[in-house]
């Protein structure tokens, strides 16, 4: 297993990456691939204030509801509403087309894994 070394991680399978002025959010392949069979995303709208380490969503699959944790705090500038229309599109592309939100962070994240050490998290806690 291999992230995309271009992001930021935090240990409970967010990945967070600068674009254009904002960070782009998301969840990573081994999440996407614990959860299976996706059902239901519920992500904030335009406006919202997100908050680091705390919920701003939450992802449902026919196991399990899973918040999703905000690696920033910030304004959400943009919600992916294609994707939480067909949540199982993320299996495909949970690094690219799988991004969930947009947002204007009020200041830069801290304590977030690089992808090496978020690959060896993951890999301790799939055993």
């Amino acid at each position: 297993m291999s992230s995309p070394s271009d992001r930021k991680y935090l240990s409970s399978h967010e990945w967070v990456m600068t674009e254009g002025g904002n960070s782009v959010v998301g969840i990573t392949k081994f999440a996407v691939d614990s959860l299976t069979d996706l059902v239901f995303l519920d992500l904030p709208a335009k406006g919202k204030k997100v908050e680091a380490g705390k919920p701003f969503g939450s992802i449902e699959s026919v196991k399990a509801v899973s918040d999703l944790i905000s690696p920033v705090s910030g304004e959400v500038v943009e919600s992916n509403q294609a994707l939480a229309q067909k949540p199982e599109s993320l299996s495909a592309d949970p690094w690219k087309a799988g991004w969930m939100i947009k947002v204007k962070a009020s200041g830069a994240p801290q304590g977030l894994l690089d992808a090496a050490a978020y690959d060896k998290t993951a890999a301790a806690g799939s055993h």
